[in-house]
């Protein structure tokens, strides 16, 4: 994995503003040091400068970047794998092109010489890249077709714009994260990320996936251009059988791909049946038994013992750590640190401590990220499925007139036993397919939301709705478990799980590698029927049978378990200090938020009489935020601006 920034001029840069600043470059990229320890690269000339920091994989001696052609007229800086560079290589040197090193990097150069924008369709792999062609006077900026690696952009005050692979690399351009975005603040406290193409900033933003920008010298920013999408469905297995064979093989080919390097790659391993599965087809392509790593927590929610179980299957040296519950206040101000903006989802805190441990062992690893999604693990797309067929069993008026109130009435029981809390299910019902499933996955609905604005916020939000990118993505001629993946794809995976794996191995300097997140094998697991997924209310029945002979009955058949720490208990025994955060200066002076009802909300809490464990965490993020980021009066003149 690697890092690279640029600065490049604009149509609209201001006279005598053009040069490039050396100086600025350097900080840029040094801000995002850690995503390259190994090696460092600069290329200046008057139209473009380009930053790089290096985690070297392949060919390590001749790797260097910025990478240039032949006769310097090309030259590229990358973020992340082709996995069939050897292929596209193979072509190349038979079309002409003479090759310096063994570097998938150099594909990207000399592909560019001969398919121009179509080098994108051609490339497989996980990538963010900037590429200069000095002879056509164009910057190429681009994203992989699943958003595994970021980039982000912005256009400075004086028409430069401006580009790297973190915020962080942004942030030091003068006059560039000047400014918040009040929609994205909205959108965080709904969704615990901030969905692409927004970023903190008004001025920055995220390139979506699977888009690129072809920028002409002296020309304006164009929009960016999407280069794919998921195709339609074609011919899919006949029987369960069939597709768990076909499923089989292509993991197998997937796994091995992303095998390839010139260092040691090793395995996360929990206690789950993706990461299990992953593991076992790794260790059949290395030379030394393969290094898994598993972390645990004291307590119900440690995996280590299951994931033994699971290295010992595939004869893997299994490296484990007791990790210990961080202090909850210090975890979420440090999310600002990692993710250079709110991101509030609390995975991302042991995800952090097992890619260090992994650090210590290997420079790579393979992930079993990818498989909820595109397989249909997650327990939501069971109960949206439920609450689609409950939604075709009445008709539109009743729902809402009969069961709208319902819900309304409905007391919220959050202690109360499973079959008591009805509130949620029946406004789910209540609503359309799309709000439904937008309910779902917020961690504040809207109500709680603006209960805790205050009206100065509400205003500068100008009626924004954080559902409407839900809505948009989802397919309304799609069955229900198709509909919820195709939203997720479009928006929780790129948005929270893979910025989650993205940042936390990077702040390691470590790289992550999802063989399930290949984007041939993602658009066959989706052209898959529904009932090839979600089988008797069990999710991944297709996954679960391709991978079985690989993974021990324990672990098939364990209860899905997320990767988190217990939280509840620790923002009440925290809670003077949660008081000193929340009712403190980072959020009250910015005169956005509600300080009696965040106060109401930590009394019931501590008292036991609600669990607002999530939303304490999501607004203890924000403040975290606020406080390194921004600053109280930064952030109040910011929004008035």
């Amino acid at each position: 994995m690697c890092g690279f920034t640029g600065l490049f001029p604009l149509r609209t840069a201001r006279a005598g503003a053009v040069a490039i600043d050396p100086g600025l470059l350097r900080r840029m990229t040094d801000a995002i040091a850690h995503r390259g320890p190994d090696d460092e690269g600069f290329h200046v000339e008057p139209a473009i400068g380009m930053g790089f920091r290096r985690l070297s994989f392949l060919d390590l001696a001749a790797g260097h970047q910025p990478m240039g052609n032949e006769d310097d007229t090309v030259f590229v800086t990358f973020n992340g794998e082709i996995y069939n560079f050897a292929v596209l290589r193979g072509e190349l040197i038979a079309q002409g092109h003479i090759f310096a090193t063994r570097s998938d990097s150099e594909v990207l150069v000399h592909g560019w010489e001969s398919w121009g924008v179509g080098l994108l369709d051609r490339i497989n792999g996980m990538f963010a890249f900037a590429l200069w062609d000095r002879t056509q006077r164009s910057l190429l900026l681009a994203r992989d077709r699943i958003g595994k690696k970021p980039l982000y952009y912005g256009v400075a005050p004086d028409g430069t714009l401006a580009y790297g692979s973190e915020l962080a690399a942004l942030v030091p351009v003068p006059g560039l994260a000047a400014v918040l975005d009040p929609a994205a603040i909205e959108d965080f406290l709904a969704f615990g990320y901030i969905p692409d193409p927004a970023s903190i900033y008004r001025d920055i933003r995220k390139l979506p996936p699977a888009h690129f920008m072809l920028i002409g010298e002296g020309e304006p920013l164009p929009s960016p251009r999407r280069y794919w999408s998921l195709p339609a469905p074609g011919p899919v297995p006949a029987s369960m059988a069939e597709a768990a064979a076909d499923l089989r093989s292509r993991l197998e080919t997937s796994v091995a791909a992303r095998m390839v390097a010139d260092v040691p790659i090793g395995a996360f391993l929990s206690g789950g049946i993706d990461s299990g599965a992953i593991a076992a087809l790794a260790s059949r392509h290395c030379a030394a038994p393969l290094q898994c790593f598993t972390i645990g927590f004291p307590g119900p929610t440690d995996e280590r013992e299951v994931a033994a179980m699971m290295a010992d299957r595939c004869g893997a040296t299994h490296v484990t750590q007791t990790v210990a519950p961080d202090d909850v206040i210090d975890a979420a101000r440090f999310q600002a640190e990692v993710f250079g903006e709110p991101f509030g989802d609390h995975s991302s805190v042991p995800s952090l401590a097992v890619a260090r441990l992994a650090r210590t062992g290997v420079k790579g690893v393979v992930s079993g990220d990818g498989g909820d999604e595109v397989f249909g693990g997650y327990r939501r797309y069971r109960w949206h499925a439920i609450a689609d067929r409950a939604r075709r069993l009445l008709p539109d008026r009743a729902r809402r007139a009969l069961l709208a109130p319902i819900a309304r009435a409905y007391p919220k029981l959050d202690h109360a036993p499973a079959w008591l809390r009805a509130k949620t299910t029946l406004t789910e019902i209540s609503l359309d397919s799309a709000h439904g499933y937008y309910r779902t996955l917020c961690k504040l609905q809207d109500a709680e939301r603006r209960g805790l604005m205050t009206p100065r916020l509400i205003s500068l939000l100008d009626g924004h709705d954080p559902s409407a990118g839900i809505v948009a993505a989802l397919d309304t001629g799609a069955d229900a478990l198709r509909a919820a993946q195709l939203v997720d794809l479009a928006t929780y995976l790129p948005g929270d799980i893979l910025v989650k794996v993205d940042r936390t191995s990077m702040r390691s300097g470590l790289e992550v590698r999802s063989p399930l997140l290949d984007h041939d094998l993602l658009a066959w697991g989706m052209a898959l029927p529904s009932t090839l997924k979600l089988q008797n209310g069990v999710g991944k029945s297709v996954l679960r049978a391709a991978v079985g002979p690989l993974v021990p009955r324990a672990v098939l058949d364990r209860p899905k378990q997320g990767f988190v720490a217990p939280l509840a208990a620790e923002l009440r025994r925290a809670a003077p200090r949660l008081r000193s955060a929340l009712l403190g200066p980072a959020m009250l002076d910015t005169g956005w938020f509600d300080a009696e009802a965040i106060g109401r909300m930590i009394d019931q809490h501590e008292a036991g009489r609600a669990d607002h464990a999530w939303k304490l965490w999501h607004l203890l993020v924000l403040e975290g935020f606020l406080a390194r980021h921004a600053g109280a009066a930064r952030a109040t003149a910011a929004l008035v601006a």
